[in-house]
């Protein structure tokens, strides 16, 4: 159990250490060099976020479902009732599965939204 903490402790430190060196970089640029930061394009900065957000949101969403899908073939997660019908245990699907799923949904929404209006509204 300890090397699983020591290795969550690890990822943990990196993230940090990288979000860090990232913004340093970005707080020099902004000192040495104001005018680049004139040239970045904010609607089209959101307009990629947005749909790297659905792509993630999408994928997670899509990982959900296989998981549980494929629980759901697995033998010892169901039985069949007195009329043959096949009946689901509820180990099927875990809470943590289903907060994740419906939790993601309105930003999946939103993010989506913004991003197809986006294209729609430059091809039209």
């Amino acid at each position: 159990m300890q090397t699983r903490i020591e290795k969550y402790l690890w990822r943990f430190l990196n993230t940090a250490g990288v979000n860090f060196v990232i913004a340093g970089g970005c707080i020099v640029i902004a000192i040495y060099k104001p005018s680049e930061i004139k040239k970045i394009q904010i609607p089209m900065l959101m307009w990629f976020f947005s749909g790297l957000m659905m792509v993630m949101l999408l994928a997670l969403q899509i990982s959900i479902f296989l998981k549980v899908y494929n629980r759901a073939k697995l033998p010892e997660n169901f039985h069949y009732n007195y009329f043959g019908k096949k009946v689901y245990h509820p180990t099927i699907v875990k809470p943590t599965e289903v907060v994740l799923f419906f939790s993601s949904m309105p930003l999946l929404l939103l993010a989506g939204a913004y991003f197809v209006a986006k294209i729609v509204r430059i091809f039209v």
